[in-house]
């Protein structure tokens, strides 16, 4: 196979290898040496069907940068079955930045490791990380990170006649309400787990 028949796929894997090598998006010419082509405006080509894309943008002055969307390096194979087996076909779908599917807002968001067993219930172990999102409105049962009368905790959020309350996930835990004050450090967007 000559290099300008190159797949989508292996297109994409020599840009990344190249930018994780180089640090900095490739010029035309090493886009198009990078692909075996013969002609510039083939790399712009290819350039402007990855802006299309979203794997890539044109900044101040004209040159190109990356997105995350292109950083991503877990590949997107398509679905499977939870239920009953069914037959699996590997196609790759796209590539996806865990970052980008998982934090809508960056700016607000940050991880806390989970400790101590009380939202075992909704399915959050100790070791979990939880992506927190700071500013964001709780509603009746988000899972949120809150300062109950100084000291921190994760619980349901809920809220009746009484006032706020926070909910464990785990019967040997009891409902907490505020005594004196109630900060809350934001709602739970995500939770990751690592299996060894």
């Amino acid at each position: 196979m000559s290099q300008h028949r190159l797949s989508p796929v292996e297109k994409m894997r020599r840009l990344r290898e190249f930018l994780r090598r180089e640090q900095r998006f490739p010029s035309h010419a090493e886009l198009a040496a990078l692909y075996g082509y013969t002609s510039k405006n083939a790399a712009a080509r290819w350039l402007r069907r990855l802006e299309q894309l979203g794997y890539a943008v044109r900044g101040a002055g004209g040159k190109w940068r990356q997105t995350s969307r292109l950083l991503g390096r877990t590949r997107l194979l398509g679905a499977v079955t939870a239920g009953f087996p069914s037959p699996a076909e590997e196609e790759l779908v796209d590539t996806l930045s865990l970052d980008e599917y998982l934090i809508e807002r960056p700016e607000a968001t940050f991880m806390l490791t989970v400790t101590g067993d009380s939202m075992r219930d909704a399915g959050i172990l100790p070791g979990d990380l939880v992506l927190v999102e700071r500013g964001a409105q709780p509603h009746r049962n988000d899972v949120v990170v809150a300062q109950v009368d100084r000291e921190w905790t994760l619980k349901y959020f809920g809220r009746d006649r009484q006032g706020v309350y926070l909910d464990p996930a785990n019967p040997a835990y009891q409902r907490i309400r505020p005594r004196e004050s109630l900060v809350m450090g934001g709602v739970v967007r995500a939770v990751v787990r690592k299996y060894r």
